[in-house]
């Protein structure tokens, strides 16, 4: 069993550095890609406040497919450069959207997403799929957000591919 919690009023630094502990210890020895993005799904949903969406989507082709998430339910296809996720995968680079409504061409799976931020999980060098996750808080996330969680898709990235 595990049991892994959030530092209780932690800063965003310790904050990151724990779910990168715990993301490591969760993944390291789970071969199934399917698995730990479901773990990670989970483990992400506990650790980050003010969340309505975390999950994966997975390059399939030349589309994102929808993978293991924690919120609603979702789109599961999203075309290369369509959307924040479709940009991302497209892009290579992370997509830090403080107002979703602000961004052309934003695909609402939920209405009530007002902020999102995705990254790319790259493996040498080629997009396997995003990390995504929305808020319903418009400028959830920061820039130390997205170091964060940069972070930890270098880690995890080949332990879902």
């Amino acid at each position: 069993m595990y049991d892994f919690a959030p530092t209780a009023d932690a800063d965003k630094a310790t904050l990151y550095a724990d779910l990168l502990s715990a993301a490591d210890a969760l993944t390291r020895d789970e071969p199934d890609a399917v698995a730990n993005m479901a773990n990670l799904s989970a483990l992400i949903w506990q650790f980050l406040p003010d969340l309505n969406w975390a999950g994966f989507y997975r390059m399939i082709g030349d589309e994102l497919v929808l993978g293991p998430f924690q919120g609603k339910a979702a789109c599961i296809r999203i075309p290369l450069g369509r959307g924040v996720c479709g940009t991302a995968a497209r892009t290579g680079e992370t997509q830090l959207v403080p107002d979703v409504h602000a961004f052309p061409g934003h695909i609402a799976c939920d209405a009530a997403s007002a902020s999102e931020i995705v990254l790319p999980l790259l493996v040498d060098g080629r997009v396997v799929g995003v990390l995504d996750l929305d808020s319903p808080r418009v400028a959830r996330f920061d820039t130390e957000d997205a170091k964060g969680l940069e972070a930890l898709v270098a880690l995890i990235a080949k332990r879902i591919a």
